[in-house]
C-alpha cells in the first residue's frame, strides 16, 4: 500500500536529530509522498531546500494565522515571488483561527484573503488551517475563487464539509481518528464519502493514540489508516488507494 501524508511539518527542528531515519522508516511503511506546509517566511528557504534534497517531499508556502507576530507586509511580496520562482505544490498553511484568544481577527482576515488571491493568480491549491471559522473561510473562498485544496484537520459540520467539497476541496483526517473519545470526528469519517478524504499526521503535533505524549511522526500515518478503515468498516487497501489518489489529484502530485 502506498500512502500520502497530506500535512506534515517535517522541516521543523523537532526532526533535526533523526530526519533521515524517519524518512527511511516512512518509505519502508509505504508513506511515499509528504506535503510539507510552511508557516512563516523565515522558514521557507529551509523547507524548500529539504524538499529539493528528498524525493517524495512536496513544499507548500504560506503565512500561518497563529504566527501573526512573525509576518511582515513585505512577506506577501516575497510569497508572490516564490510562487512564481519555486512553484510549490500549494499555498499553505493559511487560514483563520478564532479559537485562540488574542489573535487580531481583522489582520488574520486581511492576510488570509491576500494569500488566497496569490494562490488564485498562481493557479495553486491552498492548504487551510481553520478553527471556529469555517463559515467565514467558506465565504472568502467563494468570493476569491481558488482552484481547491485541503481543509486540514477538518472538524466542522457535515454541511460545512459539503461546502468545501463543492469548491473542489478535500478534508484532512489524522491522529484524532485514533482516539475513542473523538465521536464527532468518527461520525464525519463514517458519513463523508471516501472521495472527500485525505490522510495526514500534522507531525510533530497531534500524535496518534499509541504514541500519546510523544513527538508525532509521518511514520505513524498507518495508524490513521487503520483507524479510518475500522471506523468505516472498509478494507485498508481501499482506504489507502482512494485517500492517496485524492491527495495526489488535489495537490497535483506525480
Amino acid at each position: 500500500m502506498e500512502l500520502v501524508d497530506s500535512h506534515c511539518h517535517l522541516d521543523l527542528a523537532a526532526f533535526d536529530a533523526d530526519r533521515d531515519q524517519v524518512l527511511a522508516r516512512c518509505r519502508a511503511l509505504g508513506v511515499r509522498d509528504i506535503l510539507v506546509p510552511g508557516v512563516d517566511a523565515e522558514g521557507w528557504p529551509r523547507l524548500l531546500a529539504l524538499c529539493t534534497q528528498e524525493a517524495g517531499l512536496h513544499p507548500a508556502l504560506g503565512l500561518h494565522p497563529v504566527f501573526l507576530d512573525r509576518h511582515r507586509p513585505e512577506h506577501l511580496a516575497e510569497l508572490a515571488r516564490r510562487l512564481e520562482q519555486d512553484r510549490p505544490a500549494a499555498v499553505g498553511e493559511i487560514g483563520l483561527d478564532h479559537f485562540l484568544r488574542g489573535l487580531d481577527r481583522q489582520r488574520q482576515r486581511e492576510l488570509f484573503e491576500a494569500q488566497l488571491r496569490l494562490a488564485r493568480d498562481a493557479g495553486l491549491p491552498v492548504v487551510l488551517h481553520v478553527r471556529k471559522a469555517h463559515d467565514e473561510v467558506l465565504a472568502l473562498l467563494r468570493r476569491v475563487g481558488v482552484v481547491g485544496g485541503i481543509a486540514h484537520a477538518f472538524n466542522g459540520s457535515l454541511q460545512q464539509a459539503e461546502g468545501y467539497l463543492a469548491l473542489g476541496f478535500r478534508l484532512g483526517f489524522g491522529g484524532t481518528l485514533t482516539y475513542e473519545g473523538t465521536r464527532h470526528i468518527h461520525e464525519l469519517a463514517r458519513r463523508l464519502p471516501l472521495e472527500a478524504m485525505v490522510l495526514e499526521t500534522d507531525a510533530p503535533d497531534m500524535p496518534v493514540a499509541a504514541h500519546r505524549g510523544e513527538r508525532n511522526s509521518p511514520e505513524f500515518l498507518p495508524d490513521c489508516l487503520a483507524a479510518l478503515a475500522r471506523i468505516r468498516d472498509e478494507a485498508p487497501e481501499r482506504i489507502a488507494e482512494v485517500t492517496s489518489r485524492n491527495a495526489r489529484q488535489v495537490l497535483r502530485l506525480h
